[in-house]
């Protein structure tokens, strides 16, 4: 299981507490596997919605591919994702609770498949962003004064 780290969505930890974690595959074009091999994708405005009890990414950013022909993909298109029926029903009760939403957490190739984890998260007040901020500044310190000990 060689997995290759292609993008991933740092923004979502900060503004969200992600619990639940999911693995999807993702229904891609010719060109757009090309292009997230490559590494040039982006999940700056990128969300997912369950329609017909289907999961879909939308705003996802893959850009085209530069050898690409006239057939080349469109760079901000609504991807289906794969995922069990199970997942889905899971999902789509929880996202009807109050808070809760569906974010893309990371883009990552695993046996030469695409794949895209995603969670199930809850928004963070401004407090909390900030209580997050402090407790990561205080292990950078601590981590910087055990590298300068040794």
């Amino acid at each position: 299981m060689a997995e290759k780290l292609i993008s991933l969505n740092r923004k979502a930890s900060h503004e969200y507490f992600l619990e639940e974690r999911f693995e999807a595959g993702l229904v891609l074009v010719g060109t757009e596997i090309k292009s997230i091999r490559q590494g040039k994708v982006q999940f700056k405005d990128a969300y997912i919605s369950i329609i017909n009890n289907e999961a879909f990414i939308k705003e996802m950013h893959i850009a085209t591919y530069a050898q690409g022909n006239r057939y080349n993909h469109e760079e901000t298109r609504e991807r289906k994702l794969l995922l069990n029926k199970s997942e889905i029903r899971k999902l789509k009760q929880k996202v009807q609770l109050k808070g809760y939403t569906i974010v893309p957490v990371k883009l990552y190739l695993k046996n030469g498949k695409a794949k895209l984890e995603i969670a199930l998260a809850k928004g963070k007040d401004l407090y909390d962003k900030r209580q997050s901020d402090k407790e990561r500044d205080a292990k950078r310190e601590i981590e910087k004064a055990m590298k300068q000990r040794y």
